[in-house]
């Protein structure tokens, strides 16, 4: 990568950041170009240099925090171990980090919120990704016998399916007083179903 190159990556991953940390301290919508770069000390049209739009400077955080998900999911995904254990730790931290990311930083949630009923295209990738990573630990556990045979991406979708209360954060939102059934219940009634049969 030329030093041009690595100089704009850069300037991009500033802008980025400063937009998160904006967009947690005021909310995403107050937050306007012009806010990111007089924190930056640089022109909005600099800023545009970089981002088209405000809406893509919204899109990169949240691109951002959902790729900071992925990566610690893959790399469950990725481990050895059994895949009942796998598949426990990578439904338990999508939760957790979802959490932290979307439920306890109300501004972020709102931003989310709005990714969801816009549908946009960066939150469609990043569930298919979630999903990706569950399937190829179900099906390991298929080839192994660990799990019963059957169709490892119609077990996939139906597991996230049955977990999808802990990982959606509106749906966390309105289930956080509800604590039946708990995250582990729900993974145990996944692998229960999982299961080779004896």
């Amino acid at each position: 990568m030329s030093g041009a190159a690595t100089k704009e990556k850069d300037q991009r991953r500033q802008i980025v950041a400063t937009a998160e940390r904006l967009f947690r301290e005021i909310g995403f919508q107050k937050t306007t170009v012009a806010d990111i770069a007089r924190e930056l000390r640089m022109s909005p049209a600099n800023v545009y240099r970089f981002f088209g739009s405000k809406a893509e400077i919204n899109e990169a955080v949240a691109r951002q925090l959902m790729c900071e998900v992925e990566t610690e999911v893959e790399k469950i995904a990725a481990a050895s171990g059994s895949a009942s254990d796998r598949l426990r730790a990578l439904i338990k931290t999508n939760e957790a980090m979802n959490a932290e990311r979307f439920i306890g930083e109300r501004k972020l949630h709102d931003m989310v919120e709005v990714a969801l009923n816009e549908q946009w295209p960066i939150v469609e990738e990043h569930i298919e990704r979630i999903v990706s990573c569950s399937g190829r630990i179900i099906a390991e556990g298929m080839r192994t016998g660990e799990f019963a045979p059957g169709d490892p991406e119609l077990a996939t979708r139906l597991v996230h399916t049955a977990c999808v209360r802990f990982c959606h954060p509106r749906l966390m939102v309105e289930c956080a007083d509800d604590p039946v059934p708990s995250i582990d219940q729900m993974v145990d009634f996944c692998l229960a179903a999982l299961k080779a049969k004896s």
